[in-house]
């Protein structure tokens, strides 16, 4: 008897489930919207050099999938000696240091960021950053952040979308703006959000907090 409670609890949790997604698919899912700011990411050798041997990066804010926002900052210099004070270090220490900053900025600090998802850095644009203890330079490492929604594997399935998949959002504000080009990241390790850079939402006045909906 219990068994067969159970079968039919989980029939009915799947019915729900695909109505729920059918019902998603048809009206668009709702994300809310995390609005990025200019940030960089350092190997521990890189850590070293700008802050001193032996020195770790310390925890200020967690955030998903295992980072955080760290209490370190940094100056970043352009090409033309332009510089931004006061860059915010994330972490974990990575593999690759690469430096994340929106069009404005690139046009600030006079150097050629082209849009990049994180960590595809081959080829983009060389920056130098300037921590208390040092300086490093980059040959290449600075881009502009491909505009992105992160998912947990429920949400993905829900939405009906896959990991690496494109797809459009409609900020039903009054501005009413539709991107294109977002990327689906899907990993057991995210939180349901929608990443754009400080540009993105100035121009949608859209903040942090604010929902947007998945059109395919």
């Amino acid at each position: 008897m219990n068994n067969n409670v159970a079968v039919i609890t989980r029939m009915v949790i799947e019915a729900m489930e695909k109505q729920e997604a059918s019902k998603n698919s048809e009206n668009g899912y709702m994300v809310p919207i995390g609005v990025s700011g200019r940030h960089v990411h350092l190997t521990q050798e890189h850590v070293e050099e700008l802050f001193g041997k032996g020195y770790q990066l310390t925890q200020k804010k967690e955030l998903m999938g295992g980072q955080f926002a760290s209490n370190e900052v940094v100056t970043i210099v352009g090409l033309k000696l332009r510089a931004i004070e006061n860059v915010r270090i994330l972490g974990p220490v990575r593999k690759g240091s690469q430096v994340e900053i929106s069009k404005t900025d690139a046009i600030k600090l006079g150097v050629p960021a082209p849009i990049r998802e994180s960590g595809d850095i081959k080829g983009s644009a060389p920056i130098s950053i300037v921590g208390p203890k040092g300086v490093i330079y980059l040959k290449e490492g600075c881009i502009i952040a491909k505009r992105h929604i992160h998912m947990p594997p429920k949400d993905a399935s829900l939405a009906g979308v896959v990991d690496g998949q494109e797809v459009s959002v409609i900020a039903d504000n009054e501005r009413g703006t539709t991107f294109n080009h977002v990327q689906i990241r899907v990993d057991d390790s995210f939180t349901l959000e929608m990443h754009i850079d400080t540009d993105e939402g100035n121009a949608a006045n859209i903040r942090t907090g604010d929902t947007v909906r998945i059109i395919k």
